[in-house]
């Protein structure tokens, strides 16, 4: 008999320290405690931004610092691939597939969703206000509404002082 597919977990990763508590927080509640039978089969996604939506604007002169904005980005992405994998590594989760797609992390998360047939996408809270948030737009939220899966949002709490 064939062993069923294990249902597939993806995970958004970037710099951010709100996206790396949210990757030892899914670790430790559904990973390190099912150690080696683990429940999902893991998937990490780096949207690595457009140098041209990186930059952020046009003009003359723009052309030139592109390829240096990419380098930077393709720096900022092997980083951020290299210390998710030493976090899985610590918590015993050597089985892990790490993608970088390029483009905006609300579709990249979403894309990475239909293509991997996941049943669940895990994203950090970055915790932004409101006015902040209407400007950026919540990566969370929209991934609320538009991924065809359930949407976990892992909030890092708040230190009262």
């Amino acid at each position: 008999m064939a062993t069923a597919e294990k249902p597939v977990m993806v995970v958004g990763i970037d710099e951010s320290e709100h996206s790396s508590y949210a990757l030892q927080w899914t670790l430790d509640r559904f990973f390190a405690a099912f150690a080696p039978n683990f429940p999902f089969k893991l998937i990490l996604v780096h949207a690595k931004p457009t140098p041209t939506s990186a930059v952020g604007l046009a003009g003359p002169g723009v052309a030139e610092v592109l390829p240096f904005v990419d380098s930077d980005l393709r720096r900022i992405a092997a980083r951020v691939i290299e210390k998710a994998k030493e976090v899985c590594a610590s918590k015993g989760v050597n089985d892990v597939l790490v993608e970088v797609m390029e483009g905006d992390a609300r579709n990249v998360l979403c894309e990475t969703v239909e293509k991997h047939h996941a049943s669940v996408l895990v994203v950090g809270s970055h915790g932004y206000g409101a006015i902040k948030r209407a400007v950026l737009g919540s990566v969370s939220d929209y991934c609320a509404h538009h991924a065809h899966c359930s949407v976990m949002i892992v909030k890092k709490p708040k230190i009262k002082h």
